[in-house]
């Protein structure tokens, strides 16, 4: 079974940070890139970050570039992403996801990944 859980969202003023958690379960997470998601209140979900255990390849929205920062660490099965200079537009349920196998990894799009978490909440304050 499939299973991945995130965890560290919560409040913060505006230019703080979070790190938020991925932990997967129930695949080799070696052969899947994972990417992060977020979906504000009547927005579509967008990508945010993926990352590629594999090759090392990594991708970041232009929204996010320069601020949030993705990692895995393969011995505890778990992606993170350091987010730092937190803005209120980033206000959002974060997302993470297993990436298809059969998609490009060009194609960053929501349906090019399933498997989804639950979902963290992170809002920032103004």
């Amino acid at each position: 079974e499939v299973q991945l859980v995130e965890s560290g969202g919560g409040l913060v003023q505006a230019g703080g940070s979070l790190r938020l958690s991925c932990a997967a379960s129930g695949f080799t997470f070696d052969d899947y890139a994972i990417g992060w998601f977020r979906q504000a209140p009547g927005k579509e979900r967008e990508g945010v970050s993926s990352i590629s255990s594999s090759d090392g390849n990594t991708y970041y929205a232009r929204s996010v570039k320069g601020r949030f920062t993705i990692s895995s660490d393969n011995a505890k099965n778990t992606v993170y992403l350091q987010m730092n200079s937190l803005k209120p537009e980033d206000t959002a349920v974060y997302y993470c996801a297993t990436k298809r196998p059969d998609s490009i990894w060009s194609n960053q799009r929501p349906t090019s990944f399933d498997n989804w978490g639950q979902g963290t909440q992170v809002t920032v304050s103004s």
